[in-house]
């Protein structure tokens, strides 16, 4: 653990797109030299924290003071959990989430309870499934009806999710078509394994009905919604986890106690190359295993190692290590 002492070291907050520099602390000068922990190409945070005032009177503080991070830094994502009262805020690795708890407790002098950091795991469908489904129904003297066909299916290897509509044009509304699409792409927040967004997910409209009355894009938007919802049991969902590719380059006197330290935090090694008595070891990583990694390898190395990241995929996350916590919010 360093020392702190009068010498500045910056680190990067938003290293994806462009490199932002931000005065954290005075770290001791023996870290000049450590390890500096890069990542990249991350699609969205893969990081969360919950957080709330210690005290009720910092709560409108604590709301415009997140508020305007993720005005200036467009890498942190803010949502207010009304269950719990806490406030989730996501960033792009555990270097960032540190950097984003330091100015909300020292910029803006808050006392907070801060929770460990969640990984940003999303859920995803393994089977294909055709569902109909009828919504129908009286409200206020007026009625609702709305009836789809869809088929559900995964999105190949791409995580976006897209829809598409095999109905005849003229025999169906367009606006009613974008009503199917915006109930299921609003269902996919929240997955129904354990509440984290859903993706590669495609969805097609294969057929629909509509009353001249009592259809309207809201009621078949209501369809799309529970069409799924219907379909979920039958889809297969999985649980996904974000796997971290590495590269570590370090002396070759500590590159035996890093290979080890990587496979401990289930790390696959992929390759190691030796050049001018220094070893690049190329690893892959799942993120939920890569808290602390930039400490250890300091440890590891004395200083000497250097660790880029960047993001690989989404995996689906093994049996064994799915005792979660339920999560802290949704993002997408």
């Amino acid at each position: 653990m360093c020392c702190w002492t009068k010498k500045s070291v910056y680190i990067f907050v938003t290293p994806v797109r462009l490199w932002y520099w931000h005065p954290v602390a005075n770290i001791d000068t023996a870290c000049d030299h450590a390890t500096m922990m890069k990542v990249f190409g991350a699609p969205w945070p893969l990081l969360q924290t919950a957080i709330d005032p210690k005290k009720k009177a910092g709560e409108e503080k604590l709301r415009v003071a997140v508020s305007g991070l993720a005005d200036e830094d467009s890498d942190v994502r803010v949502n207010w959990d009304e269950e719990s009262g806490q406030t989730i805020v996501a960033g792009r690795d555990e270097r960032h989430l540190d950097i984003i708890v330091y100015r909300l407790l020292h910029e803006w002098d808050l006392a907070l309870n801060i929770g460990a950091p969640q990984v940003a795991h999303r859920e995803t469908i393994t089977y294909a499934c055709e569902q109909d489904y009828t919504h129908k129904r009286q409200f206020a003297g007026q009625g609702q009806f709305a009836r789809v066909k869809i088929l559900f299916e995964p999105n190949g290897h791409n995580p976006e999710f897209a829809f598409v509509s095999r109905v005849p044009d003229g025999t169906f509304p367009g606006d009613y078509a974008a009503g199917v699409e915006k109930g299921v792409r609003t269902i996919l927040v929240s997955g129904p394994y354990a509440g984290f967004p859903m993706i590669g997910i495609k969805a097609t409209l294969v057929d629909a009905a509509y009353h001249d009355t009592d259809s309207s894009a809201s009621t078949f938007e209501i369809a799309g919604r529970a069409c799924f919802k219907e379909a979920a049991p039958r889809l297969g969902v999985q649980l996904l986890e974000p796997i971290m590719r590495v590269e570590v380059v370090t002396p070759q006197d500590y590159a035996r106690d890093i290979v080890g330290d990587l496979k401990g935090r289930r790390g696959k090694i992929e390759n190691q190359e030796t050049s001018s008595m220094r070893v690049i070891i190329n690893a892959t990583v799942p993120l939920a295993n890569m808290f602390k990694l930039e400490d250890a390898l300091r440890s590891y190395s004395k200083g000497q190692a250097q660790v880029s990241v960047r993001y690989a995929k989404y995996a689906p996350l093994p049996p064994a290590t799915r005792g979660l916590p339920p999560p802290v919010g949704a993002y997408v």
